[in-house]
């Protein structure tokens, strides 16, 4: 219980770190082109994380007082890599929906990952929907729609839809993440699931887009805190943490992550939601408390 409440007191962190990069990315994809911030965000925790761990990390080491071995380190790595390729793209449609998009806008749409999860872990495990988590979609969907359409007939704006879309990966990455964290070293999860992204940005960014970047503050302090706080850090905390904890209460804590992006948004540049996109951003939140807490239902999931 007390490694439970460490883990999640360390999964807020995460949330206060996340919530604040939305304003900072923001205003650094002014000036240098979406992906290629994603590789040099993702090359630099790469390198971090391989010096902090170092070689002998890949080996791994029996357990003690005997036992079954714990996976290979390759299939570890391998295990990291299939989380990181959701990741990278939870965090592309993301990153290039923000250039469409309010930060605290974006923030709330992605807070739908919360509710994406327990019904993603339902298919995963074969478990029928609980009423709470059906009427929680609803709910949420209702306030998605009252953020992102613009008009009566029904029109979503390009950077809203990248971010929900951008949701659905996350979720899947924080499934995948909590099948795999329990019985592999959170290390070398670590290393492949950044790994993973890297690799893939660093593939895409010189033909998919027309790479450009101007090395000014914003884009120097973005990338320094994404890769380094946002990234290296956090998802090593993650990985560790949800040894501890489960898929479905990680959701449930990532659902600050929105509350914590607002206040940057609005302290730094004073980016407020109108009426209709906070009572939009109401719903969502509700929503979410109403798939993950569960009152109509408290049945819980296995916890994997």
């Amino acid at each position: 219980m007390n490694r439970r409440k460490v883990a999640e007191a360390a999964l807020v962190w995460n949330t206060v770190i996340w919530g604040a990069t939305f304003v900072l990315v923001k205003a650094a994809i002014r000036d240098v082109s979406p992906i290629l911030f994603l590789a040099l965000r993702f090359s630099l925790a790469t390198l971090v994380l391989a010096a902090l761990w170092g070689r002998p990390s890949l080996f791994g080491r029996p357990p003690a007082g005997g036992g079954a071995p714990p996976p290979g380190p390759w299939q570890t790595v391998g295990a990291g890599a299939l989380a990181g390729t959701f990741l990278f793209t939870g965090y592309l449609l993301q990153t290039l929906g923000l250039q469409f998009t309010a930060a605290a806008k974006s923030a709330f749409i992605t807070g739908l990952t919360s509710v994406m999860v327990p019904l993603l872990a339902a298919l995963v495990y074969r478990i029928r929907p609980q009423p709470s988590e059906v009427l929680g979609v609803l709910v949420a969907m209702a306030g998605l729609g009252l953020m992102t359409l613009r008009s009566a007939a029904g029109a979503v704006g390009p950077g809203d839809a990248m971010t929900f879309f951008g949701a659905f990966w996350f979720a899947a990455y924080i499934v995948t993440l909590g099948h795999f964290s329990e019985r592999m070293s959170f290390k070398l999860l670590s290393i492949g699931q950044v790994g993973a992204a890297a690799a893939i940005a660093l593939s895409l960014f010189w033909w998919a887009e027309s790479p450009h970047v101007e090395w000014r503050p914003t884009v120097v302090y973005g990338i320094l805190v994404t890769g380094l706080l946002a990234t290296a850090l956090a998802f090593t905390i993650q990985a560790w943490a949800q040894q501890y904890t489960t898929s479905i209460r990680t959701a449930l804590i990532y659902m600050l992550e929105p509350v914590f992006a607002w206040i940057t948004s609005y302290c730094l540049l004073g980016e407020g939601l109108s009426v209709r996109a906070a009572a939009g951003a109401a719903l969502i939140l509700g929503g979410v408390v109403l798939a993950e807490l569960k009152p109509l239902n408290p049945r819980l999931h296995p916890s994997r």
